[in-house]
């Protein structure tokens, strides 16, 4: 079960963090990667790695927030592998704040970054999908997306809510065209964008309280989820966000 040989995944978001850590769990399973991101010499570096381990891989500049660039894209990874079956959106970043002391173009920022991009990338990605009727889409959430906070991130709350309910909408637009689409909702993982913050004792003691394993996601954690959702097997799971969190949101 859950073998991706002959299967084409395409990661954004995948010079750092989950991103890279999924790219590399696809490639492990038998699937060519196509790795997207801004900064190249990460994504070159990656590739390498992927074909080392026995899969076909190309990377490709992509800027999630560019209309014009996810189109470029898509178009190198349909000329180099001539189709593409799974899509992962992983790319992200967040500008924090309080709701009565953000600014506009940081609440902007965040929106556009998580939610916007997921909806842009999907709608320039499935059509390949569409058209021979296969296709699965895993957008990474966040349980954040699944309840509240008091982390003074009320934008990327708002953003990842978005995700989770484009998920549900876009899984029953595709649906009879056999494409899936879920999402994964992950907790605390340790990844570049979050260990500045998350290895702090602060940290560490509020996840003692709040997360029922008492530690953040470690790597490799996630990779499992996507995996099964990405799989043959999962071929009539559409439309469900996944929390992997260490229970986190299930005691809330």
């Amino acid at each position: 079960m859950f073998n991706l040989t002959g299967r084409v995944a395409v990661v954004t978001g995948a010079s750092s963090g989950l991103g890279r850590q999924m790219s590399k769990a696809l490639a492990k399973q038998g699937a060519d990667v196509a790795v997207l991101a801004r900064r190249m010499e990460k994504l070159e570096t990656l590739s390498e790695e992927l074909k080392e381990m026995g899969v076909r891989s190309i990377p490709v500049e992509c800027d999630v927030m560019d209309v014009e660039s996810i189109a470029s894209a898509k178009n190198k990874v349909m000329e180099e592998f001539g189709k593409i079956d799974i899509l992962i959106n992983s790319a992200g970043a967040n500008r924090g704040g309080a709701v009565e002391e953000m600014e506009d173009e940081d609440w902007q920022f965040t929106i556009d970054i998580l939610l916007t991009s997921v909806f842009r990338v999907t709608k320039e990605f499935v059509k390949p999908m569409l058209d021979v009727k296969y296709g699965r889409i895993i957008n990474i959430a966040s349980m954040y997306g699944l309840l509240g906070t008091n982390q003074d991130v009320s934008a990327y709350h708002a953003a990842k809510g978005g995700v989770v309910n484009f998920t549900r909408a876009a899984a029953a637009e595709f649906a009879p065209h056999e494409v899936t689409c879920n999402s994964i909702c992950p907790g605390f993982f340790n990844t570049e964008l979050t260990n500045e913050n998350i290895e702090t004792d602060d940290f560490k003691q509020y996840m003692s309280l709040s997360v029922p394993m008492g530690r953040a996601g470690e790597e490799g954690e996630l990779n499992a989820g996507a995996i099964f959702l990405a799989s043959d097997e999962a071929s009539y799971v559409t439309g469900i966000n996944l929390p992997i969190d260490g229970g986190w949101s299930s005691s809330k």
